[in-house]
């Protein structure tokens, strides 16, 4: 299968290098590579440029933007620029950032995934991070079938259906829930073992969980999907006041009156679809 590669890129001098690299050993290769160039002002351009002379299907595209950490919207609008580059012939396209390292089968394995389940839209594998003696564990925060917005694959029948990626915090969920409404599957793979070298949530603060909030009343979760929701992000973290913090975002977009990112008829499907898991999880 052919498939491309989109790596949003802001002042990464310290990981792309690993990241190109595993991407330059995959078994089966990409016809593309575009590294977004995103306003970084370290060595992430010139690692670019290197890597391009070894590989010439790795591309450099150079944006401006702001130099603020915008949790969702910032990497997703450097991936649209990306995008625009490419050329239609691919089968996948991959969003990847530029802080992980992919196992060297990794896209010949999404790309079996795809060909044998004509269904499966979306695939990825897992998550590990260094803990603090420097192994490798599994990190992966959301629930099994949820492949993580670092190391996304997309059938292109599947992007296409859902309007690509809608930017705004909560992206890589409200992706997976529109790729549902269109009739496909997501698919993860537990042999595919990711290491992700920055770990998840370090550059998270309060403004980051108001987004959070936000994100969740513009998918259109309700107020009741919204409180659960947060409680269990809550629990998890050991954090009360993230709980608090997303609530507020909530109805702080509610009040503002914060256009929706998908529409009635997909929201009433995407609240279906939460009660459903809510409901099979109480019942286990």
């Amino acid at each position: 299968m052919r498939y491309s590669i989109i790596i949003p890129a802001h002042n990464e001098e310290i990981h792309l290098k690993d990241a190109l690299s595993s991407v330059h050993r995959q078994t089966l290769k990409p016809t593309s590579v575009i590294v977004v160039n995103d306003n970084s002002d370290d060595a992430t351009e010139s690692i670019i440029d290197e890597f391009s002379v070894i590989n010439p299907i790795i591309q450099k595209l150079t944006i401006i933007s702001s130099h603020l950490h915008m949790p969702g919207s910032k990497v997703v609008s450097a991936f649209q620029n990306g995008l625009q580059q490419l050329q239609d012939d691919y089968d996948f396209i991959v969003k990847m950032d530029a802080d992980v390292i992919l196992p060297d089968h990794y896209f010949e394995k999404i790309a079996v995934i795809f060909n044998n389940y004509p269904k499966v839209g979306i695939a990825g594998g897992f998550a590990y991070e260094q803990d603090e003696t420097g192994e490798y564990k599994r990190n992966h925060p959301m629930d099994n079938d949820h492949v993580r917005g670092a190391f996304k694959s997309y059938r292109k029948d599947c992007f296409l259906a859902m309007g690509g990626l809608r930017n705004a915090m909560g992206w890589d969920t409200v992706d997976e829930l529109l790729a549902k409404f269109h009739g496909f599957d997501i698919h993860t793979d537990e042999s595919l073992k990711v290491k992700h070298l920055r770990p998840i949530g370090k550059a998270y603060n309060k403004r980051a969980k108001l987004l959070q909030g936000k994100a969740m009343y513009t998918m259109r979760y309700g107020f009741l999907i919204t409180l659960i929701a947060s409680a269990k992000m809550a629990w998890k973290q050991g954090k009360f006041n993230s709980l608090l913090d997303n609530l507020q975002g909530y109805f702080s977009a509610k009040n503002a009156k914060i256009p929706f990112l998908v529409t009635v008829q997909e929201g009433s499907f995407i609240r279906a679809l939460r009660w459903e898991k809510i409901k099979g999880k109480l019942l286990r």
